[in-house]
């Protein structure tokens, strides 16, 4: 029995460290224009490192309409941005 314990121990901290490790990795930015009708921000942001792509401005689409209401011109927020069907695209913000 003490052996099962410690198997299903064993899996469950190997699942937590791998799910940890595909975890989303946020980006700090500043929004620098919201266009709602368009469903994109403009973002000055620092290195995307899981994009291989420098500190820059640049517009991105938003994943989910409800982020816009996060997104004010002017706010600190950080990040998440994906490769979404081709398109650079915030998947989560905070």
């Amino acid at each position: 029995m003490k052996s099962i314990i410690k198997f299903a121990t064993a899996a469950t901290l190997a699942v937590a460290l791998v799910s940890g490790a595909f975890a989303a990795e946020f980006t700090k930015g500043t929004v620098k224009k919201v266009d709602a009708k368009a469903k994109k921000v403009t973002l000055i942001h620092e290195e995307l490192k899981s994009l291989e792509m420098p500190a820059m401005t640049m517009v991105f689409r938003v994943k989910d309409d409800a982020m816009l209401d996060k997104l004010k011109e002017g706010a600190s927020i950080e990040f998440v941005a994906k490769r979404v069907e081709g398109k650079l695209t915030v998947t989560e913000v905070k």
